[in-house]
């Protein structure tokens, strides 16, 4: 559980708190995606949770479990504290967390998924595992995150952030000699100097990967990496292997994920970022929610906690993976996030339909 100070939590909470009593005296008439657009709907109560259609007096059965990728296990007693429902949390990487979902398919042990891996996720609504439903706050999310809202309501963007974003050691590559776009990335004199995440074990490395491929093609994407495979790219596990590599030389240059490079830079390593002008493949932050679940009480109002602008900030403020962009209207990003900070993403059907084939590309590479 992440450790924070005493003084800001007690503040979180009491603003949670006053979100939901605030809540028992007001009306929400927001009811899609283009409605209520500019106002902030107060946090889901127990008594006020949206009923399942089938069954309005649908009562839930125990804990809330939510699977999420290893951050953000301060939204447990933030969201307990605002609404009254215990939550279990289940972490772990992006494979990982996938891995169970498959292992569970005949006999979910999940409520809610909350995880940067838009492309699965959908991929879990097209095979029929999510439930379709509004949140109230939907039409509160900015126009950006809207785009990333499925036609079929499985599932909701919580925010968004650099899949990877290009940083290079000040100490060994100067700043006129460094790669400015990603196009520059298989130019013979960054030859072994660059390193990146495994998109089959990275949750960021995937929808980072995606987009190159989506955008160039499957044929030219494979071309893209395979230059730079040629070229002596590194390939780690995950993005803390990255930063490892970059802290003791093994690499200078990588493509890595944005809390991971600020939070060098903010430790006083020699780290420049580089925004490419082109943008950063983005990886979508998303929640979704299991379609048999016996909470459904619960995991509405868990999503329409994570979709309020007080809780947004609450996680850019203290959050473990502070750096992102949200995607409610109202809320302010880190002031060091790079204000020029531009995103892009592959589509999300595109990209789960190409998933495996994708992945297993990488994986064959890896034992040539």
């Amino acid at each position: 559980m992440n450790t924070y100070r005493n003084s800001k939590l007690s503040l979180l909470l009491i603003l949670a708190l006053a979100l939901v009593l605030s809540a028992c005296g007001s009306g929400n008439g927001n009811k899609g995606a283009n409605s209520g657009a500019g106002t902030t709907a107060p946090t889901a109560t127990p008594e006020q949770s949206s009923q399942p259609a089938e069954s309005p007096a649908a009562q839930d059965e125990g804990t809330l479990t939510v699977y999420l990728n290893d951050f953000d296990d301060m939204i447990a007693p933030l969201f307990e504290a605002a609404t009254g429902y215990k939550v279990e949390l289940i972490v772990g990487n992006g494979a990982e967390i996938m891995s169970r979902v498959e292992a569970e398919k005949g006999n979910p042990h999940w409520d809610v998924l909350w995880m940067d891996a838009m492309p699965s996720i959908h991929g879990l609504g097209e095979a029929g595992q999510l439930m379709e439903w509004t949140p109230d706050n939907l039409g509160n999310l900015d126009e950006f995150a809207q785009g990333f809202v499925p036609e079929k309501h499985w599932y909701f963007p919580t925010g968004a952030h650099a899949a990877g974003v290009i940083v290079y050691n000040k100490d060994k590559v100067k700043a006129e000699d460094a790669p400015a776009s990603w196009e520059q990335f298989d130019d013979a004199q960054y030859k072994g100097m660059i390193g990146m995440a495994d998109p089959a074990i990275a949750a960021p490395a995937y929808p980072y990967v995606s987009w190159f491929f989506n955008d160039l093609g499957m044929d030219k994407g494979q071309q893209y990496f395979g230059a730079l495979m040629k070229n002596g790219l590194k390939v780690y596990p995950k993005n803390p292997n990255v930063v490892s590599a970059l802290t003791s030389g093994e690499i200078s240059i990588a493509a890595l994920q944005e809390s991971n490079a600020y939070a060098m830079v903010n430790k006083g390593e020699p780290i420049e970022i580089v925004w490419p002008e082109e943008g950063a493949p983005a990886s979508v932050r998303v929640a979704a929610i299991q379609k048999d679940t016996k909470n459904p009480n619960a995991a509405k109002a868990f999503i329409e906690f994570l979709l309020d602008p007080a809780t947004q900030q609450a996680l850019v403020d203290e959050g473990d993976e502070s750096y992102f962009q949200p995607s409610a209207k109202g809320v302010t990003p880190r002031p060091d996030r790079a204000a020029h900070a531009k995103l892009v993403a592959a589509d999300a059907s595109w990209a789960s339909q190409n998933e495996a084939a994708i992945k297993q590309w990488f994986a064959d590479q890896s034992v040539q």
